[in-house]
Parts: structure tokens; sequence; C-alpha cells
């Protein structure tokens, strides 16, 4: 053989080489840049995850935790040139399976190489709530009669039976939970989702008496399977903030979400007379995805 055949043929198997070395590589890969407004950083275990929609099929991406900046997320070029929408989602603790949550919190629509994301399509919309709640202990009012410590219980009521609480519903994945803020600890007063009904709270009611059927809670009395610390029951809520967040159902955080439609400091006077107005201060989260041109 001629020393042209064998560069030839060195060039070819050379060529031949290097084909096999992309195919390995496996598929090309693409990255998102997603920018959030009003998203905190989550804790407890629990994740941000986002999704590409191909074919009305999820997509994963990365996971992360902090929102700040540009958050950079891989997923394979040809799935995202065919995605016609982007959902970000809140996993909970130890999640293993390849499914988006619930607990959507973001979505858009591809138009071009970016889509808007907007929270009220898959949370719900909270631009017009409203609330009221009153200080009062009826879970320990044996016979009806008013034991005087009205100060260490607050119900979301609008006098003795109407709710004092005007919310949407929300979408699957999401629930709303009630809060007051004693300084050394924040405690629930129960996560709802109908604002005329018993909440999933009242561990720290009396005896005797009757739960009024909304959300609240009397802290009267700190039951032994509670592991909490740093406080004492009978705890005053006068004085106190009182709030509502709209919480992940699966989160697994015992601390509140940071989306907090209402909220209010309760006063010194109790009773179903002298109710205390909660107002809006919500920041409703929002951001934008780009795919690369």
């Amino acid at each position: 053989m001629t020393k042209t055949k064998l560069l030839i043929a060195a060039l070819l198997f050379g060529v031949l080489l290097n084909s096999c070395s992309n195919d390995d590589d496996g598929p090309a890969v693409a990255t998102i840049e997603l920018e959030t407004i009003g998203l905190k950083p989550l804790t407890g275990g629990t994740a941000y995850q986002g999704w590409i929609i191909v074919n009305g099929q999820p997509v994963s991406t990365n996971k992360f935790t902090n929102p700040a900046g540009v958050i950079r997320l891989d997923v394979f070029a040809s799935d995202l040139a065919s995605a016609t929408q982007f959902v970000l989602t809140v996993e909970p603790v130890g999640d293993i399976d390849n499914g988006p949550s619930d607990t959507k919190i973001l979505t858009g629509n591809f138009n071009g190489n970016s889509a808007q994301l907007s929270f009220q399509p898959v949370v719900a919309d909270l631009s017009n709530t409203s609330g009221q709640f009153f200080l009062a202990t009826p879970t320990d009012n044996v016979g009806g009669v008013d034991n005087g410590n009205d100060e260490f219980g607050v119900w979301f009521m609008n006098g003795a039976n109407a709710p004092g609480l005007s919310l949407p519903a929300l979408s699957s994945g999401w629930k709303y939970e009630g809060w007051v803020d004693f300084g050394t600890q924040i405690l629930s007063t129960g996560t709802f989702s109908n604002v005329s009904g018993v909440d999933d709270g009242n561990f720290f009611k009396g005896a005797g008496g009757t739960v009024p059927a909304f959300p609240g809670e009397d802290f009267l009395v700190l039951p032994t399977q509670v592991p909490i610390t740093g406080i004492t029951l009978p705890a005053a809520v006068t004085s106190k903030k009182v709030f509502i967040t709209v919480e992940p159902i699966a989160d697994g955080d015992p601390k509140p979400f940071f989306i907090s439609p209402l909220s209010a400091t309760a006063g010194i006077t109790t009773g179903s007379g002298n109710p205390v107005t909660m107002l809006s201060d919500t920041v409703v989260p929002s951001g934008i995805v780009k795919r690369p041109n």
C-alpha cells in the first residue's frame, strides 16, 4: 500500500472515531433561563422544580431552593424545541417521583422563545381578599358561660355565626393556614379550605366548650403530643400579629409559607363586638422564562 493510501485510510478511520465519540456524548442539551419576582428561598426540605410541557406531557428540569438571580435549567434541546408551556412547582420533602406535584406556583405558555409566568392560573386570584377576626376562647366556656379569658384565642368570624374571611378557592395542591406571631414562636391556628368550616387545628383548645364551625384557635393548653418549645400557654393574642398564608399541601415545613394574603395586629379588646379588620399585603409572584434563540 502506498503512503498516500495509508494517509487516506488513517484520515477515514479518524473521522469514524470522531463520529462515534459524538454519538456517545448523547443528545444535545439546552439551557432555559428563569427569572422570578416575589419568590423566596424554600426551607425545610421543599424545592422548586421547573417543567416544560412537550406534547401534553411534563418533562422535568433541575430542582433548586433559592430563586434569586437567573436560574439556569437544563433539558434536552429536542424537548425544548417542542415545548409549548413552562410550569414551576413546589416539590415536597423527600420527593423522588418523576412527575410534577399538584402544587404549581407559576405557569406560562411559550410565545416565541419566552414565556411570561403568572401565579393566578395555578393558585388563585388574590387581588380581592378581605377578613376580620376577634379574640375569644369558646372552647373552655363550659355550659356557654364565658370564663373571662378571651385574650387567649382568635377566631376568623364576623359575629357569632358568619365567616370573617373572604378568600378565593385555591387550586389543588394549596391550602390556607392561620398564624399568630407570639414573638418567641409563631403558632398555627390550623389549615383550612373552607372559611365556613372547622379547620384542622384546635391543638391547643380548652375543655368543656365548643369549637366554632370556622377557622381559629384557643391557645390555652399545650398538649404533650405537640413538641413546641419557647412559649408558655395560655398565651395572649392581644397586640400580636395575626395572619393568613397560602400553603403547599405537602410542604412538610412547620414555618409559614411566604405568600400571605391577609394580616393584622390584634388589639387589646375582646369579644365578637370588637372585630379587627385584616388588610391585604401579599406580593403575588411572577416571572419570565427564556429558551435559546
